[in-house]
């Protein structure tokens, strides 16, 4: 009787690809989801929830997102310094003039797994507030959101 075997993809046969993402007129939360997919190569007939199989994504434009509603209004930020009555807030608009990378930044890593591999997948990820990046060398390949994602 002959036994059937699994295929599982080690992380050194792992072929990375660059990819170009642009932000411009995209919505935040959308955007953020369709990138956080590309990160953990969900699109890959191999993907396998457990290895790293996340390609180089550059993300540019990241100033030109588009929120819905109040949100830039509304949402805040808080973080807390570590002293006694040290909660910090900024709101959605303040936080995207202040620097619209982290704001991006934080929306994808609220869409992956929070363990150490979404850490690794992070590191694979490129902001850039305009249309340049240094990348040009890595010949990138873009990608358009499909519309259905938005």
């Amino acid at each position: 009787m002959k036994k059937q075997k699994s295929y599982y993809p080690k992380p050194l046969e792992v072929d990375r690809k660059w990819i170009i993402v642009d932000a411009q007129d995209k919505i935040l939360g959308r955007l953020a989801s369709y990138v956080a997919g590309l990160a953990r190569g969900k699109y890959r007939p191999d993907f396998t929830p457990s290895v790293d199989q996340s390609d180089f994504i550059i993300v540019i434009n990241t100033d030109k997102i588009c929120v819905t509603g109040k949100k830039l209004t509304d949402k805040f930020y808080y973080h807390h310094t570590g002293y006694p009555g040290g909660l910090k807030s900024i709101s959605l608009r303040d936080s995207l003039k202040k620097d619209s990378a982290k704001v991006v930044y934080e929306a994808i890593r609220g869409m992956l797994p929070h363990n150490k591999l979404s850490r690794q997948l992070l590191k694979r990820i490129r902001l850039y507030r305009g249309s340049e990046h240094p990348h040009v060398a890595q010949m990138p390949t873009q990608i358009e959101i499909p519309s259905k994602e938005l």
